[in-house]
């Protein structure tokens, strides 16, 4: 398997817009806690979070296509339930996960995904747009707000449901996560 390093590499390969890249750090920054907390594979976690859009630009940013490109990119790269869930991430383009484990990888991912743009977003907001500002309360208030980062869907946060961890715990669990890589990320 690729390391984070390669995996990195590889990503910027592809994807060439630094604020995708970033959210794809907080991605697999937050994939690698929900591993670590989940007892998986924290390693391999935080790579489908850190390669989920890596297609992105490669598929010219077309979602009927955005997850499919990755299979071919990535092929041989991670394990198959890996690819799984990386292709079926988005809904668009019809990819079904076949294994239980891809399956979880997936909601993993799809929640994974919207939480690093709510967390990114509020910290945005916050007065001198640092990470460290972010406290729990402020982002689950702006969970709640529904005119706060409309982008962000709340329904695919609350996916993490599914898995058996409740929605406050994850918002810290991803909140301490992106805390860990914010530096990378420039918050």
């Amino acid at each position: 398997m690729i390391s984070r390093s390669n995996a990195f590499e590889l990503l910027t390969k592809y994807l060439k817009d630094d604020r995708m890249v970033k959210h794809c750090l907080a991605v697999g920054a937050i994939m690698k806690a929900l591993g670590e907390r989940l007892g998986e594979s924290a390693e391999v976690w935080e790579l489908v979070g850190l390669l989920h859009d890596i297609d992105y630009d490669y598929v010219g940013r077309d979602m009927t296509k955005h997850g499919l490109g990755a299979l071919h990119l990535l092929e041989g790269v991670l394990p198959s339930e890996a690819l799984e869930a990386i292709a079926s991430h988005n809904e668009h383009n019809g990819f079904k996960p076949r294994s239980e484990r891809a399956v979880k990888l997936m909601h993993a991912l799809r929640a994974s995904d919207h939480l690093a743009g709510l967390i990114v977003a509020t910290a945005l907001v916050m007065p001198n747009k640092k990470l460290n500002e972010v406290k729990l309360e402020t982002l689950m208030k702006k969970f709640k707000a529904k005119d706060f980062a409309r982008g962000v869907s709340r329904d695919r946060i609350r996916e993490i449901e599914k898995l058996g961890i409740s929605l406050d715990e994850f918002l810290e669990l991803g909140l301490e996560a992106l805390k860990e890589v914010a530096v990378e990320l420039g918050l």
